[in-house]
C-alpha cells in the first residue's frame, strides 16, 4: 500500500510540472515601456502582458530542436507607443533564450545637446506636434567633465551618458521623466584617450565609449537601479585607429565603429550576459579617408558610414548572424562637399546626411530596400554653420542637426512619404557654445 502511494505522489508531481520537463524558457528584455497594455506571444500563443522595463520569460517551455518566434499582440497605449522585436525567432539548441530584445518607443519628448566649448548641457522639451524646442527650467546643466563632446541617453531615459573629450572621462546624469532636468549621479567614471563617442546597448545593460586618441573602446555595465557604471573585464579593447564613431545593431549583438584615422569600421560581438567585446571575422571592413559617422538602419541589414575626407558615404549589407559587412553595390557613393554626420529614419527608409550635396545643407536619400544602395531625393535644405551631428525623432517625424559654428540646433519636419525636409518655425534655436552632439528622448 505504501509502494502504491508514493507512486502516485511521484505521478502527481510529474503531472503537475511535466509541460516544462526537458523544454527550455523563451524570454529576454524589454525597454522603454512607459504605456499600458502592451502584450506579447511565443508562437501565436502562451500570451504575456508585460508592466515594466526589465526581463521578461513566456510561461511555457520549448522543447530542443523546435522553433520560437515573439511577437506583439497588443501595442502599449496611454501613452501610445510602438514597440518592436529583435533576435524574437530561432530553433532551440539545448539552451534557454534569453536575448529577445523588446524595444518600446514613442515621439521625443526632450533634446540633450552637449556644448564643448561652454562646458555644458542644453536640455529642451519637444512640442510633438510641432517639432519646435522650448529651453527647460535650469538649462544649461553644467558638465560634470571637460569638453562634453558627445551624450547618449539609454533606452528607457532614465539616465544620460556624456563623453567628456577634455578630461578623458564619462560622467552620469539621472532624467527626470517629467521635466527632463539633469542631475549628477557620483563621480564621473575614466575612460582612456580622448573619448569622442558613447552609445548604449539596446538591453540597457552596457555604455561603450570609443577613445579617439588611445584607439580603444571602453565598456561599462549599467547598475540600473542607479545609472552607475562599473568597468568591463578587459576594457578597454584594442580598436582601430582613430575610432570616431559608435551603433550597435539593433539587437545588440554587435558594435559598429567607424575609424577616422583608419578609414575603416571594426565590428565587435557582443557577449550576451556580459557585454564583453570581441573582434568578429574579417574585420575591420575598408571605409573612406575621415569615417566618422555611423548609422544602422532599424532592422539591422545595412550601415552607413559618413566618409569626411573622401565626399562620400560608404554602405555596407549586414549578415545578421555573423555581424560582417559586405559592400554594397555602387558603394561609396560620392558627395559634394565634406560629409560630416548621417542617420537613418526609423522606417528605414531614408539616410540623412549633413553636410553631403553642400556646405551647410543636410540632404535626404532613399534606400533602396533589395539592395542597400543610396539616390539622393529632392534638393537640400539650409542648416547652420557647419552641420555636425544629426538625430531623428523615434517616431521618424522630425530631424534635429547639431550647428558646431553657429551654436545652434535646426529642426525639420519629415514628410512621411517622400522623406524630404521642411524647416520648422522657430528653427534654428541657440544652444550653448560650439555643440558638438544630440540624444533625442
Amino acid at each position: 500500500m505504501k509502494k502504491f502511494t508514493v507512486t502516485l505522489i511521484a505521478i502527481t508531481v510529474l503531472g503537475l510540472c511535466g509541460c516544462n520537463i526537458g523544454k527550455y524558457s523563451v524570454g529576454g528584455t524589454v525597454t522603454g515601456l512607459t504605456g499600458n497594455g502592451l502584450v506579447l506571444a511565443n508562437n501565436g500563443g502562451d500570451n504575456l502582458t508585460v508592466t515594466a522595463n526589465g526581463s521578461f520569460s513566456f510561461g511555457s517551455g520549448i522543447s530542443n530542436g523546435d522553433v520560437y518566434a515573439v511577437s506583439i499582440v497588443t501595442q502599449p497605449s496611454d501613452p501610445a507607443q510602438t514597440c518592436t522585436v529583435r533576435n524574437g525567432s530561432g530553433t532551440i539548441a539545448k539552451a534557454a533564450i534569453t536575448n529577445v530584445i523588446v524595444t518600446c518607443t514613442q515621439a521625443g519628448q526632450f533634446a540633450y545637446v552637449t556644448n564643448q566649448q561652454s562646458n555644458d548641457i542644453s536640455v529642451f522639451a519637444i512640442d510633438s506636434s510641432t517639432g519646435t524646442l522650448s529651453e527647460i527650467a535650469g538649462s544649461p546643466f553644467a558638465a560634470a567633465g571637460t569638453t562634453p563632446v558627445a551624450i547618449a541617453v539609454d533606452p528607457n531615459g532614465q539616465y544620460a551618458y556624456v563623453a567628456n573629450n577634455g578630461s578623458d572621462t564619462l560622467s552620469v546624469y539621472s532624467i527626470d521623466a517629467a521635466s527632463g532636468v539633469l542631475t549628477t549621479v557620483g563621480s564621473p567614471v575614466a575612460t582612456h584617450m580622448a573619448p569622442v563617442a558613447v552609445t548604449v546597448d539596446p538591453s540597457d545593460s552596457y555604455v561603450f565609449v570609443a577613445n579617439q586618441a588611445s584607439n580603444d573602446i571602453s565598456a561599462y555595465s549599467i547598475d540600473t537601479s542607479t545609472g552607475i557604471l562599473s568597468e568591463l573585464p578587459g576594457s578597454p579593447f584594442a580598436g582601430g585607429s582613430g575610432p570616431g564613431a559608435l551603433a550597435t545593431d539593433p539587437g545588440g549583438n554587435y558594435l559598429y565603429v567607424a575609424n577616422y584615422a583608419g578609414a575603416n569600421v571594426s565590428v565587435f560581438a557582443i557577449q550576451s550576459g556580459t557585454g564583453i567585446l570581441s573582434n568578429i571575422a574579417g574585420s575591420p571592413f575598408g571605409a573612406g579617408n575621415g569615417a566618422n559617422s555611423i548609422a544602422i538602419s532599424p532592422a539591422g541589414t545595412y550601415a552607413y558610414v559618413a566618409n569626411e575626407s573622401a565626399n562620400s558615404i560608404s554602405a555596407y549589407a549586414i549578415t545578421p548572424s555573423t555581424g560582417a559587412l559586405t559592400t554594397v553595390t555602387g558603394s561609396p557613393f560620392n558627395t559634394v562637399s565634406s560629409v560630416e554626420a548621417v542617420a537613418v529614419d526609423p522606417a528605414g527608409a531614408h539616410v540623412y546626411a549633413a553636410n553631403a550635396t553642400a556646405a551647410n545643407e543636410l540632404a535626404t536619400y532613399t534606400i533602396y530596400p533589395s539592395t542597400g544602395a543610396l539616390t539622393q531625393t529632392g534638393a537640400s535644405v539650409g542648416t547652420g554653420s557647419l552641420p555636425a551631428y544629426v538625430s531623428i525623432d523615434p517616431a521618424g517625424t522630425f530631424a534635429y542637426v547639431v550647428n558646431d559654428n553657429s551654436n545652434s540646433v535646426s529642426v525639420y519636419s519629415i514628410n512621411a512619404g517622400t522623406g524630404l525636409l521642411t524647416q520648422v518655425t522657430g528653427s534654428p534655436f541657440a544652444v550653448g557654445t560650439e555643440p558638438r552632439s544630440i540624444a533625442i528622448h
